[in-house]
């Protein structure tokens, strides 16, 4: 059996959820295969080749595939495939930008947001905003998956020794191409990958009060969440948001400030290490899946926690 992981990569670094992948793909049993694409990929690709259990790390190195554009990937996985039985790629906004383009092109059902690999060809995954868990089983031969990356620990990031090749795909389809990017920067860590994240709902009030949130992360050295609500009323951007709908996160530290716990914003946090809720409604959801609960109002305990730090 053989496996090909389609690796997420900023440039010059992996994507973090990477090595969750391959955590994934190892419980198949198979040689797994890594494939990056893009420009300039010495880098990225000397990494990914010290990731343990990476058979062969496959390079396609062309500025086509710098956005990674669903068109020009699929042009350079879908004739990839013939080799493989198995493709996966991580659960984030990368693979589910391509995959799904992918598996129509192979004329297979796409099995998507896996959290357990049950066989080949049995998997589980969240269903109603996390609130059950299904088994899917496929009978297709080839199978393209994408995984939900706090489902598996990662593997070790050192300790591989892969050989690295180039790769060639075919053209990219021309009725597509990559116009502009606008990118949030930000001096805290990138939501899904940060080890604490300090988020904030509509209890918080407002965009200005928000800064209280903001003011606590930066002593933590956290990312920044929200809920959905936060972010509709306009207190935040909504790359910010966390859950069903915005992004999925498993920090070592979750700390929920003036969030109710909607099971859609459960969806996206609840596998967390550890989760602190502040909030003054007792009877909140929030506390059900809490680790450490504090019911206070938030604007006298955030500053007081803040100043204390």
């Amino acid at each position: 059996m053989k496996i090909l992981v389609i690796a997420e990569h900023h440039g010059t670094e992996l994507a973090t959820n990477t090595l969750n992948v391959v955590a994934a793909a190892k419980k198949f049993g198979g040689d797994i295969d890594l494939l990056l694409a893009g420009s300039n990929l010495s880098d990225v690709a000397a990494q990914a080749a010290k990731i343990d259990g990476i058979s062969k790390v496959k390079t396609a190195e062309s500025a086509d595939y710098d956005h990674h554009l669903a068109e020009s990937m699929a042009a350079l996985i879908v004739p990839m495939a013939a080799d493989y039985d198995i493709l996966l790629a991580p659960s984030s906004t990368f693979g589910k930008n391509i995959t799904p383009r992918i598996a129509a092109l192979l004329d297979v059902q796409q099995i998507s947001d896996i959290i357990s690999v049950e066989s080949n060809d049995t998997f589980t995954r969240p269903v109603y905003g996390g609130q059950a868990i299904a088994k899917v089983q496929t009978s297709d031969s080839k199978l393209v998956i994408t995984v939900r990356p706090t489902g598996f620990d990662p593997v070790n990031a050192e300790g591989g020794s892969a050989a690295i090749e180039s790769v060639s795909g075919g053209a990219p389809d021309a009725k597509s191409e990559f116009v502009s990017l606008k990118e949030a920067e930000s001096d805290r860590p990138e939501l899904t990958s940060a080890n604490i994240v300090v988020s904030g709902g509509r209890g918080v009030g407002s965009a200005e009060n928000f800064k209280m949130i903001e003011a606590l992360a930066d002593k933590l050295g956290a990312a920044v969440g929200a809920s959905r609500a936060a972010v509709d009323a306009g207190y935040v951007p909504n790359d910010w948001q966390v859950g069903q709908t915005g992004k999925i996160v498993a920090p070592q530290l979750y700390i929920a400030i003036g969030i109710s716990g909607a099971i859609q914003h459960l969806a996206g946090m609840k596998d967390s290490k550890y989760i602190v809720a502040i909030n003054k409604d007792e009877e909140a959801p929030i506390f059900q899946v809490a680790d450490y609960g504090l019911v206070a109002d938030l604007f006298d305990t955030v500053p007081e926690l803040t100043e204390k730090i």
